[in-house]
């Protein structure tokens, strides 16, 4: 029998190397990003709930009609009324901030990879191993670098959603008429101007699309997060899972999925 590849060894050896030399700048991280969670959370709350479900119900009328907006209004005052409204901001604000760091780093990213074949070739592959990799395995190095907590569940969470919005991305960047862009050429347009007057308008419905499934995927691992601490609704699920509490595990993935469809609607009236 061949001699083992040592593969696990090399990247706990790697994770640690990061950990030991480099515990300063996850602690800015982790403090920084703290701060932002807590800062939205607190203003998640401030705000009356009765008040924030009316203004979240007239947004999905605007947005999607009436019946989104009846949705809306019916399944946002079931979490309140079944006491899990500090619960589902806390996840509401893990959610945000994640699809707002995956723009921030997945878009840019997205369009370099569509006009650099070079980067692309590097890109996918690293996207398809992320995609394929089980999601309780992003736990580890977020612990690693940022003990227990919500920063650590907020880190596996980018990890773990930021792939869509980078492919789709490169997909609506790469999907622009070749015609269009030459057009923009034609008239003198810089590259700056053509990717945001001509490319990025174009692509924007294929990138919403992007962080839909972005938005998606965040709410999904924001649930396994509560394994090291993240809170949230995914720690009323995972109590009911680890004390056989079949009522509270049932109401907090109620939860979940009422705040996942009223965010898929909204953005997919966005994108529209």
């Amino acid at each position: 029998m061949p001699a083992k590849i040592p593969l696990g060894d090399v990247i706990e050896i790697f994770i640690n190397f990061l950990t030991d030399n480099f515990r300063f700048v996850f602690r800015g991280i982790s403090s920084g990003l703290g701060a932002f969670l807590n800062g939205l959370e607190g203003l998640l709350l401030f705000i009356p709930a009765l008040i924030f479900i009316i203004a979240i119900s007239a947004l999905a009328f605007k947005l999607a009609g009436k019946s989104v907006a009846l949705f809306s209004l019916i399944g946002l005052y079931l979490i309140y009324n079944m006491e899990l409204w500090e619960a589902a901001m806390s996840t509401l604000s893990m959610v945000l901030t994640a699809t707002f760091v995956s723009i921030i780093f997945g878009v840019p990213i997205g369009i370099l990879s569509a006009k650099k074949q070079k980067i692309r070739r590097l890109v996918m592959p690293i996207l398809d191993l992320m995609q394929t990799m089980p999601a309780f395995v992003y736990l580890i190095p977020a612990i690693s670098f940022f003990g227990m907590g919500k920063v650590p569940g907020l880190f596996a969470t980018v990890i773990f959603a930021i792939p869509p919005s980078i492919r789709l991305t490169t997909l609506g960047i790469q999907q622009v008429p070749e015609d269009l862009v030459e057009a923009a050429d034609a008239f003198g347009s810089t590259s700056m101007q053509k990717l945001t007057k001509v490319q990025i308008p174009l692509a924007m419905k294929t990138i919403m699309a992007g962080i839909n499934q972005t938005i998606m995927l965040s709410l999904s691992m924001v649930v396994i997060s509560a394994m090291i601490g993240a809170g949230g609704l995914g720690r009323e699920v995972w109590l009911g899972i680890q004390r056989l509490w079949i009522g509270t595990a049932f109401e907090g993935g109620l939860a979940v999925v009422i705040l996942a469809m009223v965010l898929d609607k909204l953005t997919q009236s966005v994108s529209k």
